[in-house]
């Protein structure tokens, strides 16, 4: 595919909003389709006798596809097609989460699981770089702070959705019902327009003149290698989605077993807890971006406060109450508790080249699964499995006040590293922020 330093095609304010909207709702039954089998492990319990470590382990299938896979499909979309890699991958996984409802036994749905996982490999960097690229760098926390809000709206919905039907209908058609929309959407993301493929060159000074070069393999490699901002967040992701990922998948359950209420009010009740992260995303995107005029690193100060807060909040709802006043501490630590990843996310695109937008974000999503979301379910799993729910939960602040910290490490090198990509990518930022026409 020809490549080239803009979008080709010229893109209006409003078809940017009917893009973005087509990418959050995407992203919403992404996490529909994810977070459903959540609701479902009383039942898969009853009906096959699994154990809370097989129920977490369903839900870690996704995310080791993720991590498997998201690098190469990453590749694909910053170098081939941003629309026709996420319409096919959504087709993908919107087919195997509808496969799930045919499952006999824990392996054959284990796999269908780890075949949804491969179709969202791509999704998340695909999306982010078709969003860094159409608005305005100014605006690129707020916005991916908007669409994020589409993932606990999508869990909540999943997790609450399956519940009910399950108990009505039965868990197998849970999975036919969640799968149906994503599909709809991703043959409506056929149609949609794309920009053109970036090239992978360099600005240099040839005299009084800039030039730009083609960049040497080993170069590409030190975009991710040598920066210590993507280094520090990558990590910090990690420790926070361990926190998220886990609270996704047991605070029903938890619920349940705490306060001895039927799985479909606990669904609703846990899901609600993760649906106000709906506030806490777009609010930690804008609050970044409006600190960011004042302090230069505020993408990275601001995850790291919004982190320590969320661990602060966890450990006094999991330690010290029970019953309403708990849940009322925990509805306070669901609108922090993804409050980071807007301002980190758009770390991920700042300090990299704009033909690497992709790539870059599939290494954080590398590192977020492998050290956070495909553990955390199964460790809180296993503690379980030996010393109860209850005390399971209480690890979690320890991972979200890691995260803080580590943030905030890497918030003495986000200026230098975007002074870097500015200086070697002059230019290119530019047309691509801001495509012709908007």
């Amino acid at each position: 595919m020809r490549t080239d330093s803009a979008p080709e095609t010229v893109i209006s304010p409003a078809y940017r909003r009917y893009l973005f909207l087509l990418l959050f709702l995407l992203y919403m039954f992404d996490y529909m389709d994810r977070m459903v089998i959540v609701s479902l492990f009383p039942y898969l319990k009853r009906d096959w006798g699994i154990t809370d470590t097989q129920c977490g382990l369903l839900v870690s299938a996704v995310y080791w596809s993720i991590l498997v896979f998201s690098f190469p499909v990453s590749i694909l979309v910053d170098r081939w097609s941003r629309k026709k890699s996420i319409g096919l991958m959504a087709a993908l996984w919107s087919l195997a989460t509808l496969a799930c409802a045919f499952t006999r036994d824990f392996r054959h749905l284990f796999a269908a699981r780890t075949a949804i996982g491969i179709g969202e490999a791509g999704y998340a960097p695909g999306g982010t770089a078709l969003i860094s690229a159409i608005f305005p760098k100014q605006q690129r926390a707020k916005v991916l702070g908007l669409w994020n809000a589409s993932i606990p709206l999508g869990s909540a919905l999943g997790i609450a959705i399956g519940g009910l039907v399950a108990e009505h209908l039965g868990w197998r058609a849970a999975f036919g019902l969640v799968a149906a929309p994503g599909m709809v959407i991703a043959l409506l993301f056929f149609t949609v327009k794309d920009y053109r493929t970036v090239a992978l060159v360099k600005t240099v000074a040839c005299g009084d003149r800039k030039a730009r070069v083609k960049m040497r393999p080993a170069e590409l490699v030190r975009q991710f290698t040598h920066n210590r901002t993507l280094f520090f967040t990558n990590l910090a992701f990690a420790a926070n989605v361990f926190v998220t990922t886990a609270l996704l998948t047991w605070l029903p359950t938890y619920f349940n077993r705490v306060e001895g209420i039927p799985m479909s009010t606990a669904g609703i009740k846990g899901g609600a807890v993760m649906l106000l992260a709906i506030i806490g995303a777009p609010l930690g995107g804008a609050l970044a971006d409006a600190w960011m005029r004042r302090r230069p690193n505020a993408r990275m100060v601001f995850p790291g406060l919004s982190s320590a807060v969320t661990a602060v909040l966890l450990f006094i709802a999991f330690s010290f109450f029970r019953g309403p006043s708990q849940y009322l501490i925990l509805l306070a630590a669901g609108v922090f508790a993804v409050a980071f990843v807007p301002a980190a996310v758009a770390v991920t695109q700042d300090v990299v080249h704009p033909g690497l937008r992709a790539t870059s974000l599939s290494v954080n999503v590398i590192v977020q699964h492998l050290l956070g979301s495909a553990l955390g379910p199964l460790f809180i799993g296993a503690l379980s499995d030996r010393y109860g729910l209850e005390t399971a939960m209480t690890w979690l602040p320890a991972f979200a006040l890691l995260g803080g910290l580590l943030f905030l490490a890497g918030s003495r090198f986000y200026t230098g590293d975007l002074a870097a990509v500015e200086q070697s990518t002059d230019g290119l930022e530019l047309s691509l922020s801001t495509p012709p026409g908007g």
